[in-house]
């Protein structure tokens, strides 16, 4: 595997990416090569016409996305990072360069010009290698670019605006995403995949060989070359590995196994357990950040930074130590920013943490420490008894346990209203205009809880009714989760339990985030009453994380089905399981779109009886 020598003698350096892009976070983590993910804010206004060919505009913005992270971190640090990554994807018709679209007809726009065309895809790559000597930045860069080449299908019109009501279009430079749903638009791929998904893998390997790896010394045999330093020598790993400029050739430093004389590589040494590591401490990382959020620490430095520890924990009454060690792991995990002069929290968690803030997740967190945590330490009983430890109580309904574990209390249920508004803030939009809905004209949405989601189709639909149908005991609290101008009339709350009462009429019914709780036997009662009040030709919108149908991919939405299996009855479904559940009752499927999020969203039209 030509990665894993490469790894090894990057184990002890600092890799930075200077990328967002999970696509290309997910392809450099399978790859095993460990990494911080800093994004630039380079803005990328370079002027194409400058360029030579498209390549070479592509190479120009990954340096200056690579620049900027790597003297950022410099200047704030006074000390960068060991290596910078940089990268940027371009899509390109004759010439053309087709960025990411600005708009919905901006992707149409676009597809139309690929239509039944080959296309190339390039991705420019910077590697900056830093260094530090008096303070001042020293830089070594190399650059390369791969190109890929790429032929859509001849497709209809119709089937080109599914594709961009999907939602998929809009991030993806050149309007499509080959990893997704875009990839049934393809027809044929020359060239390296992964280049189109957003990062060329193999040529980055090799350009790591090229700036890493030396020639093995013939006179060593290669069972010694290739042992396992002992263990006095890892603490001059780095140093040793690092002579390759200046000083003594690099073999001859290079540290040797003490003992056996033609000992075989350690299986350890191929297959290294750093994921299983990693997955080991994943809790304690989780519960740095609930106490960090609890603490009210993000809140503070939203409001003041940077600060150092003590001031830190002053104000949140916490001993000193403790709190340095916290921030410190904060710091490390991406949420603060560490200087000589304190800490700050990053834009991230700027965004979300903050527990005033307009996207904020601090309800959402506060839940999940005080409630999930708890539950999910039985989670051997859950899996040996296929139920939560609430679901053998004696006596207890589905029905009745669902009340007991969300409305036990006033405080409680304010608890978990607070969370699912955070959550619904953050896929309101995204699920609203998943699908073209304009040509409805009244919905209903059962379980909206606060009814974040119906202001959402509300503002993206102006002839759109939506009526808020759930519990009493949630509807006589929604009142202070409304936003200042919600006070529109076609939004309205109506109390009710969507198993036992009539249903509100309308032509499109909203299940986000409700099917997921129930078992099949209640999600079919669930959808039999839907059923019964939706006319021929009404529509039924799912918003849920729906599995892959090997139920491989989507850890989230696997995770949280172990979530359900300690909390309630419900499950995560693949698409096929939630077709047949609504073909049941009558609903064929006629879209389903990724949107990005944590759920994905199926429309089903009733079909005449």
């Amino acid at each position: 595997m030509v990665l894993y020598p490469v790894i090894r003698r990057l184990r002890n350096k600092r890799v930075v990416l200077a990328s967002a892009s999970p696509r290309r976070q997910e392809i450099l983590s399978t790859a095993g090569l460990r990494f911080e993910v800093v994004p630039s804010r380079f803005k990328e206004k370079l002027n194409k016409a400058s360029f030579p060919t498209p390549y070479a505009y592509a190479i120009e913005t990954a340096k200056q996305k690579a620049l900027d992270v790597a003297r950022r971190m410099h200047q704030k640090d006074l000390r960068a990072p060991d290596i910078v990554i940089g990268a940027d994807t371009i899509v390109t018709l004759q010439g053309l360069i087709l960025e990411k679209p600005v708009d919905k007809q901006d992707a149409y726009s676009m597809l139309s010009r690929l239509n039944g065309k080959e296309h190339s895809v390039f991705t420019g790559v910077t590697i900056i290698q830093c260094s530090c000597q008096d303070s001042r930045l020293d830089m070594e860069i190399s650059e390369f670019h791969e190109e890929t080449l790429v032929k859509f299908s001849q497709l209809s019109e119709e089937l080109l605006w599914e594709y961009i009501h999907s939602g998929e279009p809009m991030d993806k430079a050149g309007g499509y995403g080959i990893q997704a749903l875009g990839g049934m638009l393809v027809e044929y791929v020359h060239g390296d995949f992964l280049n189109v998904v957003g990062f060329p893998l193999n040529h980055f390997c090799k350009k790591l060989a090229e700036l890493y790896l030396t020639q093995p010394n013939e006179d060593l045999p290669p069972a010694e070359r290739d042992s396992i330093p002992a263990v006095d020598t890892f603490e001059n790993l780095s140093d040793a590995e690092g002579r390759g400029q200046g000083g003594a050739p690099e073999q001859a430093d290079r540290p040797r196994a003490l003992g056996r004389k033609n000992s075989v590589p350690s299986r350890m040494d191929s297959l290294p357990p750093t994921p299983l590591l990693e997955l080991l401490d994943g809790f304690k990382a989780s519960k740095a950040l609930f106490t960090a959020c609890k603490m009210k620490v993000f809140d503070l430095l939203q409001d003041e930074a940077p600060l150092g520890a003590a001031e830190i924990a002053q104000r949140i009454e916490a001993s000193e130590g403790g709190t340095g060690r916290l921030l410190d792991v904060c710091a490390a995990l991406g949420l603060l920013e560490k200087t000589d002069k304190g800490y700050s929290n990053t834009e991230l968690a700027g965004l979300y943490l903050p527990s005033d803030g307009k996207y904020s997740l601090h309800p959402l967190i506060v839940y999940l420490d005080e409630h999930t945590w708890d539950f999910f330490t039985d989670l051997e009983c859950a899996v040996r008894e296929g139920t939560s430890r609430h679901q053998g109580a004696q006596g207890r309904t589905v029905d009745s346990l669902f009340q007991d574990c969300f409305y036990q209390s006033q405080d409680r249920k304010l608890q978990f209203m607070r969370a699912m508004h955070s959550l619904s803030k953050l896929t309101a939009r995204q699920v609203a205009t998943a699908f073209d809905l304009s040509r409805f004209t009244s919905a209903c949405d059962l379980g909206g809880c606060t009814g974040t989601l119906a202001h959402e189709l509300a503002r993206a639909y102006p002839g759109l009714k939506v009526t808020v149908f759930d519990l009493p005991e949630v509807i006589k609290d929604v009142s202070g989760f409304q936003p200042d101008h919600a006070r529109a009339p076609r939004v309205s709350f109506v109390p009710g339990d969507f198993f036992q009462d009539s249903l509100p009429e309308a032509d499109l019914y909203i299940l986000s985030r409700i099917l997921r709780d129930w078992p099949d036997d209640k999600a079919h009662a669930l959808l039999s009453r839907i059923s019964g009040s939706c006319k021929p030709g009404g529509c039924l919108l799912v918003a849920e994380t729906v599995l892959d149908e090997q139920k491989r991919a989507a850890r989230p939405g696997l995770l949280q089905s172990l979530d359900l299996l300690v909390q309630s009855w419900g499950r995560e479904r693949s698409l096929g399981e939630y077709g047949r559940l609504l073909q049941a009752h009558g609903f064929e499927v006629v879209g389903a779109a990724r949107t990005g999020t944590i759920v994905d969203v199926i429309l089903a039209t009733r079909t005449a009886p």
